[in-house]
């Protein structure tokens, strides 16, 4: 698989800017009017609406078109808040709905659900969803094998664990800074995905349009 620069793929983040405007998706695409507004953990449903800030939808969609540009040509597929998760099939039916997520075993996808081990989730903090990211999910995907798991919050925060000796270790902790004129200026900061490493995007490129 070939790198895209930087200026093919901005172009292309922001038509998926211009199709969320619109409400425009395909199967793995934004959906956000139609997407499942609960999750069920331990057998309770928690309801997930209202919809969060619209930055939520921004960083998401960043990061779901840098990895879908990665995933090309793979078997592998990336959702955005539009797949549930049943993180333990063979007990109950509880699930959960990632902001982002890869998968690559298709076997385990049926219908909107997806009962595998993912390879990688992404989670974009909401006010209504952060204590939840950082406590019960975490550990729901550290004990799942999610071998890396991004906190990411719209105000340029960063998170990333993987999964070691089956514990969640904290990788990299970044917050943005753009100035370039700041001793901390880290937006051409590259990440690059444990699991895909021709899968790269900077700090800059996962908050763009947030502003």
């Amino acid at each position: 698989m070939t790198d895209r620069n930087s200026g093919d793929i901005r172009k292309e983040i922001a038509q998926k800017h211009e199709n969320m405007q619109k409400g425009i998706g395909d199967i793995m695409g934004l959906a956000e009017a139609e997407r499942r507004k609960d999750e069920k953990i331990n057998g309770v449903i928690y309801d997930m609406s209202p919809a969060p800030d619209f930055r939520h939808g921004i960083v998401n969609s960043n990061i779901h078109t840098m990895i879908k540009y990665g995933l090309k040509n793979s078997m592998c597929l990336v959702s955005i808040e539009n797949l549930d998760f049943k993180y333990h099939p063979e007990e109950n039916d509880d699930y959960l709905c990632p902001d982002v997520m890869i998968i690559c075993d298709r076997k385990h996808l049926k219908g909107g659900t997806y009962s595998g081990v993912p390879k990688f989730i992404a989670e974009t903090l909401s006010p209504s969803t952060a204590k939840k990211d950082k406590t019960e999910k975490k550990d729901i995907y550290e004990k799942a094998g999610i071998e890396e798991y991004w906190i990411v919050s719209p105000q340029g925060f960063l998170e990333i664990y993987y999964l070691e000796d089956g514990k969640y270790v904290l990788e990299q902790s970044y917050m943005l800074q753009r100035d370039k004129e700041e001793a901390h200026y880290n937006a051409e900061t590259e990440i690059i995905l444990r699991a895909f490493p021709n899968i790269k995007m900077t700090l800059g490129e996962i908050f763009e349009g947030v502003d």
